[in-house]
């Protein structure tokens, strides 16, 4: 989800309201629109939010449809790249052939075994290279700024829902502060000069941009990982201290490990958390 635009005035453009408090838009104050289907008119970035949970669905598809009208016009620009997103099935997992086992991902250079055992050993970034752990750290602050706006209609500070004018590096600063402060979960390598780099990576990464909103099925197609997702939104609660909407991962963590475990006769990639 991405955060209001602004509308540029036109004496063609027809009167709109406020899709909450039905304010009439002023020429000398234009409404802004949702940024990412585009359709709905807000006065206040207050008054986005307590439309949310009245938005959301509708949101979500008119996105969809026009992002698949985008890539179908020939010569258009797909959405997709413009906020690096690629399309893929309807269940947000892309092809199964594509996948690798949770531990690997295409887009790490390391293979990391039993995930759910390291997370819950509070040890998950340890034993990557440095490249990686900025990866997974830009990557764990990205999907919860969408998972928070997504489940409760909550737009992070310093990001780039909350309309940040420095591209979200303020707020991904204070979230890698947040991180530092928790006991044991960055790897002892880490220092001021390390803090920087990510934030670097942050800042020019076409891939990584903090400038970039992303979605659960972002993450999927990107790391080509089914787990990707739940072991970032397991990560990003021991940072946070709760879950996206306030879940507890715990339950989901212990099923996680019991098929690392070998106790189950089949891995699930079932992420309950949407």
């Amino acid at each position: 989800m991405a955060p209001p635009e602004a509308n540029a005035a036109s004496p063609d453009t027809p009167d709109r309201l406020c899709n909450t408090c039905k304010k009439p838009e002023d020429p000398a104050a234009p409404l802004k629109r949702c940024g990412k289907c585009k359709s709905a008119w807000y006065c206040t970035r207050e008054c986005q939010t307590k439309n949310w949970k009245t938005h959301k669905k509708l949101c979500a598809q008119t996105a969809q449809a026009a992002a698949n009208q985008s890539t179908a016009t020939p010569g258009a620009e797909p959405r997709a790249r413009a906020t690096w997103q690629k399309l893929s099935s309807a269940s947000g997992a892309g092809d199964a052939e594509d996948h690798v086992e949770p531990g690997q991902s295409v887009a790490l250079d390391t293979v990391i075994s039993k995930p759910f055992h390291k997370l819950h050993d509070k040890t998950w970034l340890h034993g990557r290279t440095e490249r990686d752990v900025y990866k997974l750290l830009i990557d764990t602050y990205r999907l919860r700024l969408d998972d928070d706006y997504t489940f409760s209609g909550i737009l992070q500070t310093g990001s780039i829902y909350s309309g940040a004018t420095d591209g979200g590096v303020g707020g991904f600063s204070r979230f890698l502060a947040r991180v530092e402060q928790k006991p044991g979960l960055l790897p002892e390598w880490w220092s001021k000069a390390k803090a920087a780099e990510c934030l670097a990576l942050g800042k020019s990464s076409k891939d990584w941009g903090l400038q970039f909103a992303v979605e659960k099925h972002d993450i999927v197609d990107l790391y080509k990982n089914p787990t990707m997702p739940m072991q970032l939104r397991m990560f990003g609660e021991q940072v946070y201290g709760t879950g996206p909407g306030g879940q507890n991962g715990g339950p989901m963590m212990q099923m996680q490990m019991a098929v690392e475990r070998q106790d189950y006769c089949q891995a699930t990639n079932i992420d309950l958390r949407g």
